[in-house]
């Protein structure tokens, strides 16, 4: 017999569930409907609401590929979001009959990514207990280049080397609405040039998201006599400054653009928020590190936070049963 009513997400349920979010401790703006469904078209939606006697009491953001559901690929992070009042037995009996659902509707496996903790308004690490009580397998883990604003910040010689050389020619930092100039001379050129790739986001996608959701992105450019040279995209939330998007004009290696702009954001822009975060350095699923990227990271002071995704099979939610003494 399940405690919770677990139902899937449709259009009806828009605004009950962007209010939770709204009042979630372990939740951001990259689960609003707004922002996950500028991509729909490319996931099939399997978000899950769950309920107790008809009140919503955590959400799940997800998508389904055949008869598996995942945290919803299009997002960085994710998990089961819940408020502050939900203790660790509460999670612990949602996320089984989750699970139940998910097995009575013949899903095999859930492919489940964590929060970071540093996205956290409050601890929110109940679902990690409930994920080891149901024998989850974990089968990846990044490693995000984190600084704690709050604690006294160290920068590298060649760091500050970097800095007085910018301000010595002069460079121009603009925070713009605008991402065209960024993108198409300095974003998509490198990484076509250095990894065949394009940017998860196209240009119309960040305009998209950036006249809905104007308070948390953020387009920063570095200019050298009014030509752009480097720049970062961030995403705000209220506890970190996550920079989603790094890059500088590969043909102007000894301005220290780069160096100028985070030095701003980190001692001015953003030095009220909590973290500032560099994102990730690793390839092929955690499994390889870029040494060079990570260590630049570091010159700014970062430490090593790290972001876990699980699998779990959902014929697990009876490992959840009497478990408690």
């Amino acid at each position: 017999m399940t405690k919770y009513t677990v139902k899937k997400y449709d259009q009806n349920d828009y605004t009950i569930w962007n209010d939770f979010i709204a009042q979630a401790k372990n939740a951001t703006f990259l689960f609003h409907r707004d922002f996950m469904e500028y991509h729909k078209d490319r996931f099939e939606d399997f978000s899950i609401l769950i309920f107790e006697d008809q009140k919503l009491k955590a959400v799940l953001p997800a998508n389904k590929v055949g008869n598996l559901v995942y945290s919803h690929q299009g997002l960085t992070y994710g998990g089961l979001v819940y408020k502050e009042e939900t203790k660790l037995t509460s999670v612990i009996e949602i996320f089984r009959d989750l699970l139940f659902f998910l097995n009575e509707h013949n899903f095999e496996k859930l492919h489940f990514k964590t929060i970071p903790s540093i996205y956290h308004l409050k601890a929110a690490e109940e679902i990690l207990y409930s994920l080891f009580l149901a024998e989850a397998k974990n089968v990846r883990r990044d490693s995000l280049s984190v600084i704690d604003l709050e604690q006294e910040k160290s920068i590298s010689k060649v760091r500050k080397r970097g800095l007085k050389k910018a301000i010595s020619k002069k460079l121009v930092i603009k925070e713009e609405s605008n991402f065209e100039p960024f993108w198409n001379e300095i974003l998509i050129p490198n990484l076509e040039n250095k990894h065949n790739v394009i940017p998860v986001h196209s240009v119309e996608e960040m305009q998209f998201l950036k006249s809905h959701f104007p308070e948390n992105i953020h387009q920063f450019n570095v200019y050298l006599d009014d030509k752009i040279v480097a720049g970062t995209t961030v995403f705000e939330t209220e506890t970190v400054a996550h920079c989603q998007y790094i890059s500088k004009d590969q043909n102007k290696e000894n301005l220290g653009s780069l160096d100028f702009l985070f030095h701003f954001l980190i001692h001015e822009r953003f030095a009220h928020k909590r973290f500032f975060d560099f994102g990730i350095s690793n390839e092929n699923n955690g499994k390889k590190l870029n040494q060079g990227l990570a260590y630049w990271k570091e010159s700014f002071g970062a430490g090593t936070i790290v972001h876990d995704f699980y699998e779990v099979e959902t014929s697990n939610y009876n490992k959840l049963n009497s478990i408690f003494v």
